[in-house]
């Protein structure tokens, strides 16, 4: 390459000179003219526009700069749209000793020339490689003259979020510039919660026939949201046969990046008519006196060139980068003061040319230079942050017609605007209400719904829930309906974004909804879904649109209320004979207490007896006449009539429920009787039932029975576990709330209740549909109004479970000891205690003195006679001493003379024990005392007394 240095200078300074004695006075000051690069690929439009932009740049940089002591000359290299020609073409530029290449245009081909620039310390610029896999932060000799592609992700994404799409599909080259900005587009659509189910990849070389094919598959896909990033050639391709796949209609929706839409203007009308309705952005180009002056002269200048160029008279995005890549580069050529000589020979051994580049010694000080340059380019502010252009506003635009018409703006700071000039708000806005109306593709002002297919399993029973029937064999559309269906029309409507739906039959395989959910043949399923665990590893669901659990439902007995022994059926069989023992001890300490102080507790021992019995009895209902005079025997007696009295208020009010209200008796009570005894259980056939039996309660398959409608319900009931039916049977709470509203009083649900999450809608995992349908659910549920107008109109007979255990629940059971055990536990210590004392007393006052009388006896003896004695009347009680009293002063010789009343009072003692009970008789006081019905006893035994 040194052998050449003298002829190359030798040949600039002819070229110099002869173009000052043509008449270019602003070059005869030039003192150096600097060679520089160019990697295009003339045969694109982008190429040819961008090779005519630059000419155009140096003639008004140069005109405008005529004082500068340098001027750049371009040496241009055609790269044929090839990687090697672009590496061949820009190494064969650096053995000319450039200092700096422009290009090449694509990015696959600048990744091999930008480390040809590394080696050689010659700045690579590009103002079209725009791949965020080219970071200009790796190497320092390359800079990017245009903006990253990743700068348009949010953008995108916020336009998405805007219509609320939650499902996209991403159609992109298969190139370097086509794969490196997908995983920023993915990492950006999965944090406003959109889902990208699929990708179509085409590559550049792909013929119709393999484009269409992959239009296909997109349409077989049911998803209608598409976001396309490819270059102008591909592209335009694209959109021309997916126009004839018909899949430019209404219904779709078509968005571009940048690198598309910045090349719509180059394109033809044929290819802009295929894309009506495209959705699209690119940076935004600030209007300015200077961008006005060189669309002026650009038009007027293009007619020569038209030819040749084949281009349209519109600004081309690519073109003013390149345009503002000159000026960049003239001002950094300038401020370094390069000259021609600043290489210096490479002293490698090796012979290959990559080995023997001259390294350009001043590559790192231009390279900074230009960084540091800033200016009012055409394309706006030109100021490099790290090596490439900062990122700015975006402009979103409408394909209508022939033209792009403008719709809003995006910029980092504010989001989606209609102006920006409108600084009032200051929030950032992702609202579509912050974009001006646009027209979809078809022409149509309604936004494009997104798509879901859903399944709906076809049943035969319980089809209040979900019902799939056809009109006739031949109709493939089936008619859909149902509480479930019914919900999710509600959901459907309550969405932020527009949903188009296909129910798609499907009858159940292998049991269960499992199979079905697994295999992910459809965006979603919906009807009566149990959400169980299981499940839920395979699929998402959405929130609970209605609550569910499982529950036991079994037959009643019929009503006994007229039975012959209804009145037993208040009290335990337990309470009963606890209350008979308690009235008999109650009624013989009461006798003990008062035999020897009340005659009306004396007599014969039969008559004793009954009056044990009776007086207790009595007590029931407050009748018994006998009055107690022990003190003893009153305590005992008030603790005991407050037992009476408990005991009856709860008898008649247990009485008086079981007459009066219908309670129907269950004939199992709980899941253990059925298991002890070996009964058959049925369960809905299809259901997770079966399982939960299995394995949470321990049931054998072989005792399981399953059934598909409520009829099928009733019979096996009606039959009986002996009788080829079922003993219960398990189903879920909304299952069984149809059932019993069928059949009120046959049957009633016992046991506990195994609670599970209810009915929801069935997704993909991450489907981004979820959360949407859940919040949307949530909106429905809580409108009681609405849910409950659904609920009428599928159950309108319905009773909850509430209400039908409220009117036929379980025979409650009877009042048992346990509920009294307290007030029979004081009852019995207060008689027990009472009879040991006064037992006490009784052996403790005479059984020394029949020991010291007879002390020979034995103690059989001793006790027979204390038997004697207890049967004799305690004259020392008060009861007695009135009586006493009474016959004494009658008999007394000190009486001066007769007491008329002593006869007639005899006579009335003696018809008082024929007529009445109790007798009144004056006492030494003048005090009236109770005589027994036994006075005449009690009168014999007064003389001996005395």
């Amino acid at each position: 390459m040194t052998n050449q240095k003298p002829l190359l200078s030798k040949f600039l300074s002819f070229l110099l000179l002869s173009l000052s004695l043509c008449g270019y006075e602003p070059l005869m000051m030039a003192n150096e003219l600097i060679p520089v690069g160019v990697v295009l690929d003339l045969k694109s439009s982008v190429g040819r526009v961008a090779e005519r932009y630059m000419s155009m740049a140096l003639s008004d940089f140069y005109a405008v700069n005529h004082n500068y002591s340098t001027r750049i000359s371009l040496l241009t290299k055609d790269s044929g749209n090839d990687v090697i020609a672009a590496a061949s073409a820009a190494l064969d530029l650096m053995k000319k000793e450039v200092q700096a290449i422009i290009g090449p245009q694509r990015s696959a081909q600048a990744r091999f020339v930008i480390e040809l620039g590394r080696k050689a310390q010659v700045p690579i610029i590009s103002f079209s490689a725009t791949s965020p896999s080219l970071s200009p932060s790796q190497n320092k000799f390359f800079l990017r003259t245009a903006q990253d592609d990743s700068a348009q992700v949010k953008a995108m994404a916020d336009i998405v979020k805007a219509f609320g799409w939650p499902e996209i599909v991403l159609i992109y080259e298969d190139t370097e510039y086509g794969n490196s900005l997908i995983p920023h587009l993915m990492e950006s659509l999965q944090v406003i919660g959109t889902r990208v189910p699929y990708r179509c990849v085409i590559p550049p070389s792909s013929n119709n026939m393999e484009i269409i094919k992959e239009l296909n598959t997109l349409k077989e896909n049911y998803i209608r949201i598409f976001l396309v990033h490819m270059t102008a050639s591909l592209g335009s391709k694209l959109f021309a046969l997916a126009k004839n796949a018909e899949m430019m209609s209404e219904g779709y929706a078509w968005m571009v990046t940048k690198g598309l839409s910045s090349l719509l203007d180059p394109m033809s009308s044929k290819i802009m008519d295929s894309m009506q309705g495209v959705l699209g952005i690119r940076p935004y180009i600030n209007p300015s006196k200077h961008l006005e002056d060189f669309e002026r002269k650009w038009k007027r200048n293009l007619t020569s060139v038209k030819a040749k160029i084949k281009s349209t008279t519109s600004l081309n995005l690519f073109g003013l980068w390149a345009y503002d890549t000159i000026w960049a580069l003239a001002i950094g050529v300038e401020k370094a003061g390069m000259h021609s000589s600043f290489f210096k020979q490479n002293v490698s051994s090796f012979n290959a040319d990559l080995a023997t580049l001259d390294i350009f010694e001043n590559g790192t000080r231009l390279r900074n230079t230009i960084v540091n340059t800033t200016f009012e380019g055409l394309s706006g502010n030109f100021s490099l942050v790290n090596g490439q252009l900062e990122p700015s506003t975006f402009e979103v635009f409408n394909v209508i017609g022939k033209t792009e018409i403008n719709i809003g703006y995006w910029t980092p700071q504010r989001g989606f605007s209609k102006d920006l000039k409108d600084t009032s708000e200051k929030a950032y806005s992702t609202s579509k209400d912050k974009l001006k109306p646009l027209i979809w593709p078809g022409y149509s002002i309604h936004q494009p719904p997104s798509r879901l297919r859903i399944g709906v399993l076809v049943k035969n029973g319980f089809t209040e829930f979900l019902k799939v029937e056809w009109n006739s064999s031949t109709d493939d559309t089936p008619n859909v309906s149902g509480f479930s269906v019914e919900v999710f029309f509600a959901v459907r409507d309550a969405l932020p974004f527009p949903l188009f739906h296909e129910f798609i039959p499907i009858r159940q395989r292998n049991g269960t909804y499992d199979y079905e959910i697994k295999t992910k043949k459809c965006d979603s399923y919906i009807g009566d879904i149990t959400i169980i665990a299981e499940r839920s590893k395979h699929v998402d669901f959405t929130l609970p649109y209605a609550e569910s659990g499982v529950q036991m439902v079994v037959s009643v007995k019929h009503d006994d209320r007229k039975s012959l022994w209804i009145f037993l059926k208040p009290l335990s069989l337990n309470l009963w004979l606890t209350t008979g023992v308690a009235f008999i001890f109650t009624g013989f300490v009461i006798w003990v207490l008062e035999h020897r102080v009340n005659n009306e507790f004396r007599g014969p021992p039969a008559q004793q007896l009954g009056l044990i019995f009776w007086f207790s009895f009595c007590t029931l209902t407050f009748a018994h006449r006998e009055k107690v005079v022990n003190n003893w025997s009153r305590f005992v007696l008030v603790i005991w009539i407050f037992l009476v009295l408990i005991l009856t208020q709860s008898y008649t009010a247990s009485l008086t429920s079981i007459l009066t209200v219908q309670r129907l008796q269950p004939t199992i009570v709980d899941i253990k009787e059925i298991k002890k005894n070996g009964y058959f259980v049925g369960y809905q056939k299809n259901s997770f039932v079966k399982e939960l039996l299995k394995r949470q309660l321990d049931i054998h398959e072989s005792k399981l029975k399953p059934y598909e409608t409520p009829e099928e319900y009733h019979e096996a009931l009606s039959n009986g576990t002996h009788n080829g039916g079922v003993a219960a049977i398990f189903d879920e709470i909304p299952y069984l709330k149809i059932f019993l509203a069928n059949y009120p009083s046959k049957y009633t649900t016992v046991g506990p209740l195994y609670q599970n999450y209810g009915f929801g809608f069935v997704f993909p995992q991450g489907s981004p549909f979820v959360p949407h349908m859940s919040r949307a659910i949530l909106n429905v549920t809580q409108n009681r109004s609405k849910i409950q107008a659904i609920e009428n109109k599928y159950f309108p007979s319905q009773l909850t479970c509430e209400d039908q255990n409220t009117r036929i629940s379980p025979d409650s059971p009877s009042l048992g000891v346990d509920s009294f055990k307290g007030l029979f536990l004081i009852a019995g210590i207060a008689s027990t205690v009472s009879l040991l004392v006064y037992m006490f007393k009784l052996f403790y006052s005479h059984w020394p003195v029949l020991s010291h009388n007879n002390p020979a006896d034995s103690c059989w003896s001793k006790l027979v006679k204390m038997a004697k004695h207890f049967d004799q009347k305690d004259l020392s009680s008060h009861t007695f001493k009135g009586e006493e009293s009474r016959v004494h002063v009658v008999a007394s010789p000190e009486v001066s003379e007769p007491s008329p009343g002593i006869d007639d009072m005899q006579n009335h003692t003696r018809n008082s024990i024929e007529e009445s009970d109790d007798v009144l008789i004056h006492d030494d006081n003048g005090s009236l005392s109770s005589s027994s019905r036994h006075g005449d006893a009690s009168m014999q035994d007064v003389p001996n007394s005395s």
